[in-house]
C-alpha cells in the first residue's frame, strides 16, 4: 500500500509533508509532489501535514481523484527527490481555495 498526492497540491506545494516523510519518498515537480509507491513505507505521518489535505492512502482516494494513483507512480519516475521543507509558491494560500486545478498540472 501507498500514499497519494491529489489535485488539492496543484499550485500549492507545500512541502510540510516532506519535511517528516521518514523515507524521502516525496519527489518534486514544477507546481506539484507526488510520492514514489516504491518508497513509500505507508506510515501516513504525512497526511496530517498536508495543509491542503492532498494526501490519501491508495484505499482512500476519492473516486474523482483515482486518476492521480497513476500520475503519481508516472511521475515519481522522472521528478527528482525532495527531502527537505522548501518555500512554497507566493501564491500558494490563493491556490489553496481552487477546487479545480487537474488541468494546471504541469509534467
Amino acid at each position: 500500500m501507498t500514499h497519494v498526492v491529489t489535485e488539492s497540491c496543484i499550485k500549492c506545494r507545500y512541502t510540510d509533508c516532506v519535511d517528516v516523510c521518514p523515507v524521502d519518498c516525496f519527489r518534486k515537480g514544477p507546481n506539484f509532489l507526488v510520492i514514489d509507491p516504491d518508497e513509500c513505507i505507508d506510515c501516513a505521518v504525512c497526511i496530517p501535514e498536508c495543509p491542503v489535505n492532498a494526501i490519501y492512502a491508495e484505499e482512500d482516494v476519492p473516486d474523482s481523484q483515482k486518476d492521480f494513483i497513476a500520475i503519481n507512480v508516472e511521475l515519481s519516475r522522472v521528478w527528482p527527490s525532495i527531502t527537505r521543507l522548501e518555500a512554497h509558491p507566493s501564491d500558494a494560500d490563493d491556490w489553496a481555495k481552487v477546487k479545480e486545478k487537474r488541468h494546471l498540472l504541469e509534467r
